[in-house]
């Protein structure tokens, strides 16, 4: 019996599988069938297969889906709202009461659709998301298509959705429990730093990852500040102290790390923790440099995140990447630091790699979802393309973002949206602009 028809073959100019690392494949096609991608072969080999659709993508390149490692995504609704401070003022000054006034699970459902919509606009196909209500998020991710990495939210202080750490842990049970079999939603714990959470919540937590073989996600050692005051309150440093705790390990996903010493590397490199970095956030928040070279050369899995566009402000992770591919150099003191193609695989496989997502995404190989973004690179500020990769790190924005596929399914076609209505969505969001603003 002949193999059945191929869904989809797709014929860009350029194709960067990102693992292998370095490649880019030039007269490739790849083939999708049932969600998943089935072949990747030289033009003239793939075109002898048949297929229900053929799509030509003259001058564009085809990567695995941008992997949104780290953000808060309702919090796009508190987008600009308080600019140009600290982290704690703007956490406690700002953020938190705003929180307090305005969360709810309305607010959530319209900020995760509006995250949603602007992740997929910029190539996003999966994203991490760290907020509050995460079942009304994963109602979100459900119907959009899109690809969630969802958290629960603990703190040691009654949060929107919970009156305490036991019930969002309740809840965060029954939800994993209620999605374990879905296709497109990972739940993880989502305890927020170690400054909010205590020694017993966080012991809780590890004996449940332990028990389902789930994620922890957590802001750690954001601010020197942080640091400094875990050495006063606890006589060690935050990533000694999830050390002693037992966090640390290949599930665990450690958020910021701006301060980062010989010890913590130690721990890092030890533990197999992956680290996602923030670069904007960090920089507009002037919370300090993730020695990213550092940590690469050292062995330590780093991924990339936007955080929330309450502190970015935009959910660009292409644009992220840059940022961080020329923070690294400076940092590091080399100009040979995080390369365009290695700041390409911290978008994308390293980023499924922290979220236990690599075996599924992150990267174009036969037998992986096809979570797949076509970058058009024809624009006059592109040209001419000497390294497709490097064209698309240091030339490109989002704008050259033009299709999107998640699970073999388009959401973006010719830079539109193709499940959500983007003028509704941007009308409510302005309801809630105008609501918030008139209280603030």
């Amino acid at each position: 019996m002949p193999d059945s028809p191929l869904d989809l073959i797709l014929l860009p100019t350029w194709l960067v599988p990102v693992e292998p690392a370095g490649v880019v494949l030039r007269d490739h096609g790849l083939g999708i069938r049932d969600g998943k991608i089935v072949i990747i072969a030289p033009r003239q080999t793939i075109l002898k297969h048949s297929a229900l659709q053929i799509r030509e993508l003259p001058e564009h390149v085809i990567t695995p889906g941008l992997v949104n490692a780290h953000g808060h995504a309702a919090m796009t609704l508190f987008r600009g709202l308080a600019d140009d401070m600290p982290l704690m003022t703007w956490l406690e000054q700002h953020i938190w009461p705003a929180e307090a006034k305005w969360v709810s699970e309305a607010f959530i459902q319209d900020g995760t659709e509006l995250a949603i919509a602007e992740q997929l606009k910029g190539g996003i196909t999966c994203f991490s998301d760290m907020y509050f209500f995460p079942e009304i998020a994963s109602q979100q991710v459900h119907s959009s298509g899109i690809r969630g990495h969802i958290t629960i939210p603990v703190l040691d202080f009654p949060i929107p959705g919970a009156r305490d750490a036991a019930e969002a842990l309740h809840k965060g049970l029954e939800l994993f429990s209620d999605l374990k079999h879905h296709p497109r939603i990972k739940i993880a714990f989502g305890p927020h730093a170690p400054y909010t959470v205590s020694d017993d919540k966080l012991s809780n937590i590890n004996v449940l990852a332990e028990e389902l073989e789930a994620g922890i996600h957590m802001h750690v050692h954001e601010t020197a500040f942080e640091v400094q005051q875990s050495l006063e309150l606890y006589g060690e440093r935050p990533l000694a102290r999830l050390a002693r705790l037992g966090l640390l390990g290949p599930r665990f996903q450690a958020v910021h790390m701006t301060q980062v010493n010989d010890e913590d590397l130690e721990l890092l490199v030890a533990s197999n923790t992956s680290v996602i970095h923030c670069p904007e956030s960090n920089l507009k928040l002037a919370s300090g440099f993730c020695p990213v070279e550092k940590l690469w050369n050292a062995g330590v899995n780093v991924a990339i995140g936007t955080d929330g566009a309450a502190s970015n402000n935009d959910l660009d992770l292409l644009g992220e990447t840059r940022t961080a591919a020329l923070l690294a150099k400076a940092v590091a003191g080399s100009a040979t630091a995080l390369d365009a193609h290695r700041a390409l695989r911290m978008a994308t496989l390293n980023g499924a790699r922290a979220l236990g997502l690599e075996a599924e995404i992150g990267s174009l190989e036969v037998g992986k979802a096809a979570d797949i973004c076509a970058f058009n690179l024809s624009g006059l500020a592109q040209q001419p393309v000497y390294d497709p990769v490097s064209q698309l790190i240091y030339a490109s924005s989002r704008n050259c973002v033009e299709h999107v596929w998640v699970g073999g399914k388009q959401l973006l076609e010719n830079a539109k949206l193709t499940r959500m209505d983007e003028a509704h969505i941007v009308a409510k969001t302005r309801a809630w602009g105008e609501k918030i603003a008139a209280k603030a």
